[in-house]
């Protein structure tokens, strides 16, 4: 096992940050392997804003309800992005409705994603701890609004990165036998029966857990998250096609 395996083995999201702030070097460096990520018919198809405002870090924070993202050493989002395609097609006689559909939608929000996992293995690397932010989506018009997104962009995750201030256990994964299927899908019968001693492992993890202490197996946590439906989240495609895509 080689050490870039080992990091991605040990990945865990931190939510507490030192004070001290990430050098403008290494940040410089996560924005270039950023910009290697593969990308589909190299259409580079996404853009990321990095948050250095902190105020605006604060607002961020208040969206995602999660108050450590103010405390990060810096704060990046990731945006699909067919605007600056669409500015180069038009500008050369070409009309560009091929722009509005799922396709080209998820060919960026793609982009985006592979983007931020990119960043987080490379920050990983160094020692910087990472949290993802799908929290973003809590009020994805007033992330819109504060980023001035212009049409063919979308807001698709939030990145918080700094320097660890506390160090998790590893949380416990789903068994290999219920994720990776050999050519084809597998249906499990009985799956609550069948997760009874995942539901013990997860159960325990999060007895002992330092912060937030709670027991809950992980399918209880399936099972209630059915109830949460915060109406800014399930109003999401009326704002992704407020943004002109997914309109054919």
């Amino acid at each position: 096992m080689n050490e870039t395996i080992q990091h991605q083995l040990n990945h865990r999201s931190i939510r507490k940050f030192k004070a001290e702030k990430i050098p403008s070097d290494i940040i410089q460096q996560l924005l270039q392997v950023a910009q290697r990520t593969a990308s589909s018919n190299f259409m580079q198809s996404y853009s990321l804003i990095n948050v250095t405002d902190p105020v605006k870090q604060a607002e961020f924070a208040e969206i995602c309800a999660q108050p450590y993202v103010a405390e990060a050493s810096h704060l990046f989002i990731f945006v699909a992005d067919q605007h600056r395609n669409a500015q180069i097609a038009e500008e050369n006689g070409q009309e560009t409705s091929v722009l509005h559909n799922m396709d080209r939608f998820m060919v960026a929000m793609t982009d985006a994603v592979l983007a931020a996992q990119n960043v987080t293995n490379a920050a990983e690397s160094l020692g910087i701890g990472t949290v993802f932010l799908g929290s973003i989506l809590n009020d994805s018009r007033k992330v819109i609004q504060l980023l001035n997104l212009p049409e063919l962009t979308f807001p698709v995750l939030g990145l918080a990165i700094g320097y660890p201030d506390q160090e998790p256990e590893l949380k416990p994964r789903l068994p290999q036998e219920f994720v990776v299927f050999e050519n084809e899908y597998q249906q499990i019968p009985n799956m609550n029966a069948a997760l009874g001693d995942y539901d013990a492992v997860v159960s325990e993890y999060y007895d002992l857990r330092n912060m937030n202490r709670k027991i809950d197996s992980f399918t209880k946590q399936i099972t209630e998250g059915m109830n949460r439906k915060p109406p800014k989240r399930l109003a999401v495609l009326k704002e992704i096609q407020a943004q002109g895509f997914i309109k054919e």
